[in-house]
């Protein structure tokens, strides 16, 4: 198997982080990583952020509904899209996933939270002083994994098919 499916096959959602910072390098590569994600007609429509600071960290998981954990992570990672562009949500999507890869080659765990039209958007993009003309489509708690769990993977014949669904 190759390195890049290695990464993607091992990638998990990490909940649970060790009390360690994440190292510059890393952050820079992630967001590099993201800026990379395809996009419609090249667009683009994104800015990224992270958050390190402890007291923020607790306001987004205090505000996050699915997101208590983000109060433990070293990092938060954010992903905003122009909310006029109209393919803003899978290109931003697509940008979330690159970050994610990114950080997971450098043994970071991280786990995906909804943003996009969660009714906490507003008070994330106000709370990191993001422009009104972005909206969030995901925020990314990130850190070293404290534990992980490898949950079941269906079965790729169960899940695929070629030229046109038959089961």
């Amino acid at each position: 198997m190759n390195l890049g499916v290695t990464i993607i096959k091992g990638r998990r959602s990490v909940r649970k982080y060790k009390d360690m910072p994440l190292p510059e390098e890393a952050i820079h590569h992630a967001f590099d990583c993201a800026k990379f994600a395809p996009t419609a007609r090249n667009g683009q429509p994104w800015v990224f952020g992270v958050v390190q600071n402890k007291e923020t960290l607790a306001k987004l998981a205090d505000l996050a509904t699915h997101g208590k954990f983000i109060k433990d992570a070293a990092a938060c990672f954010a992903v905003f899209g122009l909310k006029d562009e109209k393919f803003f949500v899978e290109d931003c999507c697509a940008a979330t996933e690159n970050l994610i890869l990114a950080l997971w080659a450098y043994g970071i765990g991280s786990c995906w939270v909804a943003g996009n039209n969660m009714p906490y958007a507003e008070d994330v993009r106000a709370l990191l002083k993001v422009p009104e003309e972005y909206t969030l489509v995901s925020l990314i708690p990130a850190g070293y994994p404290e534990e992980m769990t490898i949950p079941a993977k269906k079965e790729l014949e169960d899940i695929t098919f070629a030229e046109e669904f038959n089961k």
